[in-house]
């Protein structure tokens, strides 16, 4: 009874196999813990196998990563390179323009920059390279506005800047017509009632209807009739200086309008009080009236230049 007890508690499968086509079955003991062992097992290789993908997708991805980094850095490398590049070839050309601009501003005799001076290609900051620019921007501006020819004229060479070309342009030093000068500026007597006056400005004497140009550019303030100016004009230059142009015979510009140097303002007449065809031209400091004659420098010439005035 004991030995059958034991044998009714082992507990197995039993797999029935079928043999041929005689229907023969064939019964085929499976103990239980064999197939406890196989399910371990299989559990035992599914985990390898998981954690095996794990580790080969965990190194593709450092791999990929490490690609990127290598790649960044050589893209960094040949970013740095060009800039370096780009750095050397700027500092030669500060060093041309320097060079360029200390030789034109030599060969005009004007002040040397320090900055500029001091500047080396090895060794070039940004404040020279804004200085080199500024004095190369400045060389062309004058050049372009004529002003480098007005200071060559009035001889504004030795120690002298772009910045006093410029703003010798912009003084009313042009003759506003050509012709002699018949009443000077301060203390004059009176050609109507013979008395003492004083005169604001000066008369040049022209042909009627000869033009009249602009000294220096601004901007027309006043065109109209004028008391004793007969038909005026007033042109505002900046800097507190302001031009005026009386006995017109007409106008040739309106108020507000931008003039340039050397553009036509209006025509010699005899209106208001005047004894003849003139110009009375007249220069003044923040409304002061100032003796213009000091800035009659310049006449334009036929040719369509600058000559010497008287």
């Amino acid at each position: 009874m004991t030995s059958g007890r034991k044998t009714l508690r082992k507990r197995i499968y039993i797999l029935f196999v079928a043999r041929g086509n005689d229907g023969h079955l064939r019964k085929i003991p499976i103990p239980v813990h064999y197939l406890y062992v196989f399910l371990v097992g299989t559990a035992i290789g599914v985990l390898s196998l998981t954690g095996v993908a794990t580790s080969y997708v965990r190194m593709l991805l450092k791999v990929s990563r490490y690609n990127e980094l290598r790649t960044e850095k050589e893209q960094l490398k040949n970013r740095y390179s060009r800039l370096e590049q780009v750095a050397k070839e700027r500092d030669i050309q500060v060093a041309s323009l320097g060079s360029l601009a200390g030789e034109v501003s030599s060969l005009y005799g004007l002040k040397s920059d320090p900055t500029l001076a001091a500047a080396s290609g090895e060794n070039v900051q940004d404040a020279q390279v804004a200085s080199s620019l500024d004095q190369l921007y400045a060389l062309r501006s004058s050049a372009l506005t004529g002003a480098t020819m007005t200071g060559l004229f009035l001889g504004l060479t030795r120690n002298a800047t772009t910045a006093d070309w410029l703003r010798a342009n912009s003084a009313p030093n042009l003759w506003p017509v050509e012709g002699a000068v018949t009443g000077s500026f301060g203390e004059r007597i009176d050609p109507f009632n013979g008395e003492g006056a004083f005169h604001s400005g000066v008369d040049i004497s022209s042909s009627y209807g000869q033009l009249v140009i602009a000294p220096a550019d601004g901007v027309v303030i006043f065109a109209d009739f004028l008391g004793g100016y007969g038909r005026a004009i007033v042109i505002d230059h900046g800097h507190g200086i302001t031009t005026r142009y009386g006995h017109l015979a007409n106008f040739a510009v309106t108020p507000g309008q931008q003039v340039n140097r050397g553009d036509t303002i209006g025509y010699v007449g005899l209106s208001g009080r005047s004894t003849g065809p003139h110009l009375h031209y007249e220069v003044r400091i923040n409304d002061t009236p100032v003796n213009p004659h000091k800035y009659l420098r310049l006449t334009v010439a036929h040719t369509g230049g600058f000559a010497a005035g008287s």
